[in-house]
């Protein structure tokens, strides 16, 4: 028989196995939840992708196996002229944020009067939704009531009102603003929270030594924000790249698809054509050009961290 000992390590041993799992049976319903609301949606896109699916022609619907992806690269010249413009808005985009948010992070990060005040209306363009912030640019664009043009012709820059969002350029042009306007806040905000986490003490040994403004940002402030960089521009890029909300209300693609990006031609083609099949080949392809570019992107920066 086993001693009384032997026995009590046994009860532990088994109340320990048995206890092990209530931190998987907590996290449980959770991992449902994902599972149903991330995991299966993009499962039925890939298999989507391999169909004939066209809500309009139900009857027509069948497999297709590699016939979408076939006719995107070899017969649909929408794909590229999409992708590209979808390129040129990223890069736009995200590089333009960047920038104007470093430039407004530096700015909140001085000691001024209302500066929690400031702070607190800088992030009002971030929290709008993409909707409402649509609303607000068309109104403002319009060409008999928009501010804009009333503000032009005071000033003697234009002679007549500007239709802003029917021009193939100014369309665009008129977009990339409008999203700038409401995506700057997103880089302030992270970048004015690493450049709080920044030692004072680093610049007071730099301007003891002589060190310039300019100096001190290149020397001290780049590579103390270069990791919220790296994130928030792969984030940004994600973002933008995906970005249809402001896009399809503001112009729907147009003029000539002047504004069509990647994700508005897969609105268009699914939504509107109802051919869900080629849509979520598109959808398929996209993950893929972001997967192979968050990869590349978090491969390089590892390595200049490594250098």
């Amino acid at each position: 028989m086993d001693s009384p000992q032997q026995v009590r390590n046994m009860q532990t041993k088994k109340k320990f196995n048995s206890e092990k799992w209530i931190p998987y049976l907590f996290t449980l319903p959770s991992f449902l939840i994902i599972a149903a609301f991330l995991f299966y949606p993009i499962g039925t896109v890939f298999y989507y992708s391999f169909q004939h699916y066209d809500i309009s022609a139900p009857f027509y619907n069948r497999f297709a196996g590699f016939e979408n992806f076939v006719t995107i690269f070899t017969e649909d010249k929408m794909f590229l002229r999409s992708l590209w413009t979808s390129v040129k808005w990223v890069v736009s985009e995200v590089g333009l944020q960047l920038v104007f948010g470093m430039i407004f992070a530096l700015l909140l990060n001085q000691t001024f009067k209302l500066r929690g005040l400031v702070r607190a209306l800088a992030f009002i363009p971030w929290a709008i939704s993409g909707v409402l912030a649509s609303v607000m640019w068309s109104l403002m664009y319009n060409e008999h009531m928009g501010v804009f043009n009333d503000l032009l012709m005071k000033l003697g820059i234009i002679s007549e009102p500007k239709a802003f969002l029917a021009g193939t350029t100014s369309a665009f042009i008129a977009v990339i603003i409008a999203e700038l306007w409401r995506g700057i806040p997103f880089f302030a905000i992270t970048l004015l929270a690493s450049l709080q986490s920044i030692p004072e003490e680093l610049y007071e040994a730099a301007d003891v030594d002589g060190a310039g403004k300019w100096r001190q940002f290149i020397a001290i402030t780049l590579p103390h924000l270069k990791n919220t960089i790296i994130l928030t521009t792969l984030l940004r890029v994600v973002w933008e790249f995906n970005n249809v909300d402001l896009i399809f209300n503001l112009t729907g693609g147009g003029p000539a698809n002047s504004t069509t990006t990647l994700t508005m031609y897969i609105v268009n083609l699914a939504v509107h054509g109802s051919d869900f099949g080629y849509g979520a080949a598109l959808t398929v392809i996209s993950f893929g050009i972001l997967f192979i570019f968050a990869m590349t992107y978090l491969l390089i920066t590892r390595y200049q961290r490594e250098d």
